[in-house]
């Protein structure tokens, strides 16, 4: 995991460390599908996991649900680096292109802002194969959602 205190969050009422964000991305469905976080930023994340036969679909290619999951981990874990300790990002939209079928290896997933705003963010996310070609590409629209108590309700 590559991160440093220069590239934390500053926006809103403090930063968010990465110490403090890979306590939160350790658990839940990013580690049930084996997502590691290679880099944490308010300008940049990136990810990569491993195509194994639970991922896979019938046909034995990666399930397009993983590319959209991922997509909307990634850009979610970048929106929360940049919104910092102001609250918290939902997505509100996910769009996700399956480009190329992949068999096996190690993807990556990359998070990069297209806009970010004071109640909403969208961002690209890329992912790639071990050879950098393009698989799948997303966006993810984000809300801003400073006043958490009403999360849920």
């Amino acid at each position: 995991m590559v991160g440093s205190p220069e590239r934390q969050a500053t926006n809103g009422d403090g930063p968010i460390g990465t110490d403090v964000m890979l306590q939160r991305l350790g658990k839940g469905f990013d580690a049930v599908i084996g997502l590691e976080y290679t880099e944490l930023g308010p300008d940049r994340v990136c990810a990569q996991w491993t195509v194994t036969p639970d991922l896979q679909q019938p046909a034995g290619i990666q399930h397009g649900g993983v590319y959209c999951a991922v997509v909307e981990s990634v850009a979610s874990t970048a929106g929360m680096m940049w919104l910092g300790g102001r609250g918290h990002v939902v997505g509100v939209n996910n769009n996700t292109d399956f480009l190329r079928a992949t068999r096996d290896g190690t993807l990556t997933a990359e998070a990069s802002p297209i806009h970010r705003g004071r109640t909403q963010q969208l961002w690209e996310v890329r992912i790639t194969d071990e050879n950098d070609r393009l698989v799948s590409k997303g966006q993810v629209r984000l809300a801003n959602i400073t006043d958490t108590a009403s999360l849920g309700k």
